[in-house]
C-alpha cells in the first residue's frame, strides 16, 4: 500500500521550490499522495519546524512519511536522517534538532542516515543547496511508495546521538506555573505555551479565575497583565485578553478578534518564557 507523503518547509510559495518537490515525488511514484503541512515556517527557524511536526503528526495514519526541510546548514556536514517514530510515522529531515518535539512527545524508535552521495535524485550530484528536492523528498517518496523500506535506508544511528534543541519544561513552583512560549498561532497571533492541560488543571485553574501573567524574552519581562481564564474567546468582549486551553491542549493567551503577538510585540521560541501566578 502506498503511504501519504506530507511536506513541511520554510520555502514559502513565491517561487517554484515547493512545486519542484511535488514534481520529484511524482517522478518517483505518481501514485503517492502528496500533501502540505506548511511551507510558511519562519526562515531558518528549526524550533518552529519541530513544533509544527509535533502538532500535526498524530492526525495522520501510521506509516505516513513526513518530509521537513528547515535547513540553514544545507550542504554542510550535518547528517540527513530518516526517523521512525514509536507511533509508526516516518520523518525525513536534517539532523539539526527538527526531531526534538517529536522525540519528547511520542518517542523515536530508530534512526537511519541517508547516504547523500548515492541516495539522491539522479542528475543532482553537483547540487549542494537544494537538498529538499535532491535528498529529502526524493527519499521520502521512495519510502512512501514502497520502493525502499526503512531498514534499507543507510546505516543506523543511535537515537541518543541525534541533535536535540534545548526545551524549557513547564513546571509548578509554589503559587506560580512556569513554561515556554513555544509558538504563535500564526494567523491570529495567540501565544501557545508548553503548559499542558493536565498540569494546568493540577495547578487548580478554574474558569473565571484571574491570574497574573508575565512574558519574558531572554529573562527580561516584556509583558505583564492580570488575565481571566475562560473556555473560549466568546466568553470575553471583543479586544479583551484571556487565558484558554488551545487545540493542542496547552495553555494559550489570546485577544478576542485581535493579535496577542502583534499588539504586544511578543513572539515565541526557545528564548520566550511565561509565568502565570495565582492571586493570593
Amino acid at each position: 500500500m502506498k503511504e501519504a507523503l506530507v511536506l513541511q518547509t520554510d520555502f514559502g510559495l513565491n517561487d517554484g521550490a515547493v512545486s519542484t518537490m511535488y514534481g520529484v515525488a511524482r517522478q518517483v511514484d505518481p501514485e503517492v499522495t502528496v500533501a502540505d503541512l506548511t511551507h510558511g515556517i519562519t526562515p531558518f527557524n528549526i524550533f518552529e519546524g519541530s513544533f509544527r511536526l509535533s502538532q500535526t503528526v498524530k492526525y495522520w495514519p501510521a506509516g505516513t512519511v513526513f518530509v521537513s526541510v528547515v535547513d540553514p546548514g544545507v550542504g554542510s556536514k550535518r547528517l540527513s536522517l530518516v526517523a521512525k517514530l514509536k507511533t509508526g510515522h516516518y520523518v525525513v529531515t536534517p539532523d539539526n534538532g527538527t526531531l526534538t518535539h517529536l522525540d519528547k512527545l511520542y518517542g523515536i524508535e530508530a534512526v537511519r542516515v541517508i547516504d547523500e552521495s548515492i541516495d539522491r535524485l539522479p542528475g543532482s550530484e553537483k547540487s549542494a543547496t537544494f537538498h529538499g528536492r535532491d535528498i529529502y523528498v526524493y527519499n521520502g517518496a521512495r519510502l512512501a511508495g514502497g520502493e525502499v523500506t526503512f531498514d534499507q535506508i543507510g546505516e543506523e544511528l543511535p537515537v541518543k546521538d541525534i541533535v536535540r534543541l534545548p526545551l524549557n519544561p513547564a513546571r509548578v513552583e509554589g503559587n506560580k506555573i512556569l513554561g515556554n512560549v513555544d509558538i504563535t498561532d500564526v494567523n491570529f497571533g495567540s501565544l501557545w505555551t508548553n503548559i499542558d492541560e493536565d498540569l494546568w488543571e493540577d495547578f487548580g485553574a478554574r474558569y473565571g479565575d484571574a491570574f497574573n501573567v508575565s512574558v519574558f524574552y531572554e529573562g527580561k519581562r516584556v509583558y505583564q497583565a492580570k488575565l481571566p481564564y475562560y473556555k473560549t474567546f466568546a466568553d470575553v468582549k471583543n479586544g479583551e485578553t484571556l487565558i484558554y486551553v488551545n487545540s493542542v491542549y496547552t495553555v494559550g493567551i489570546a485577544i478576542r478578534l485581535g493579535s496577542m503577538a502583534t499588539e504586544n510585540h511578543l513572539s515565541a521560541g526557545q528564548h520566550w518564557t511565561i509565568e502565570i501566578e495565582k492571586e493570593n
